[in-house]
């Protein structure tokens, strides 16, 4: 009986020694990836890895933040959405604003594979030094639904899956050949917090953001060693039509503040919350709303009263 209590006492003082290891090392990564100044990379760098930068669904939200944060930091931008005027108005604001070049595209990523010979024709001779793939949908607007309860669900699980996934793909395999060539570049695919787990009411968003942070870590082993920095950001709520404008505060981030964030931790680690604020309540996710919770009956609405007070801090 003594033997077996030394047993177990040794198992608990390696699970005790590998936890404190564990807290250790998530505490030291926060501190080196988000609070240390001096570790970033900063605008010469960035500016290093191409004159331009090409931002996806750039006219509003994240996409638009991080259009201007790059031109703020010395790069000519490529802004592609498929509002041709709201492009043409943001393009004129970055170059007023910041002083840089800008080209637009206009392009709907729900169109699937025929879109992107245009975009590669229209990006052809420009050095391309960051891409940010921000593009995305849920098939339910703002709102939580099930997967049927959207309207025309054939069409709007394929426009997930084009806008989602084939953008971020197809974007990515265009202007990596050149970025390769020189041996430095930068790509940027906005994920999300829902990419963690499995999200019942938002299920085609949620396994879509899985797959584009499985795809750009495993991307970004695969071209460390040619000089291409790949990095997933996921983000928690951030204020944006497509959380419908929440008040931004302690937990909620402006686009601008995010974007600026975000890009302070390129080159820094591959797999990003984006901020300090969203990191801590990444890692806190599991305690205070577990997996399993949000897979019973009762933990379904839960996330629909969430939603909902989202909406009411909206109004």
């Amino acid at each position: 009986m003594e033997s077996r209590w030394d047993v177990l006492s040794a198992v608990g003082a390696i699970t005790c020694v590998w936890l404190l290891l564990r807290v250790a090392w998530g505490v030291a990564r926060g501190v080196y990836v988000y609070l240390l100044p001096q570790a970033r990379r900063g605008s010469p760098w960035l500016r290093a890895q191409g004159a331009w930068a090409v931002v996806t669904g750039a006219t509003g939200g994240i996409g638009r933040a991080y259009a201007h944060e790059l031109a703020r930091r010395g790069l000519n931008v490529v802004l592609i959405s498929r509002n041709l005027s709201k492009l043409e108005l943001e393009a004129k604001e970055i170059e007023r604003l910041h002083g840089r070049r800008t080209r637009v595209i206009q392009a709907d990523f729900t169109g699937g594979l025929q879109i992107y010979g245009d975009i590669e024709a229209e990006l052809q001779g420009l050095e391309v030094g960051v891409l940010v793939n921000n593009v995305a949908m849920t098939y339910g607007g703002n709102k939580l639904k099930r997967l049927l309860d959207c309207e025309n669900p054939a069409k709007s699980m394929m426009d997930v899956v084009n806008c989602n996934i084939l953008s971020m793909v197809q974007m990515t395999r265009i202007v990596l050949p050149q970025m390769v060539s020189r041996r430095r570049g930068v790509i940027v695919n906005l994920s999300s917090v829902a990419s963690l787990r499995s999200v019942p009411l938002l299920a085609m968003y949620a396994a879509s953001k899985a797959f584009v942070r499985s795809f750009s870590l495993a991307v970004a082993t695969e071209y460390r060693p040619l000089g291409i920095t790949v990095q997933a950001v996921s983000p928690c709520v951030v204020s944006t039509n497509m959380t419908s404008h929440p008040t931004p505060g302690p937990l909620i981030k402006l686009p601008e503040d995010f974007a600026r964030e975000a890009l302070d931790t390129l080159g820094l680690s591959s797999d990003v919350s984006g901020c300090l604020s969203h990191a801590l309540q990444t890692l806190l996710m599991p305690v205070v709303l577990p997996e399993w919770l949000i897979h019973t009956p009762w933990g379904s609405q839960l996330l629909l009263k969430v939603t909902g007070s989202l909406m009411d801090l909206s109004e």
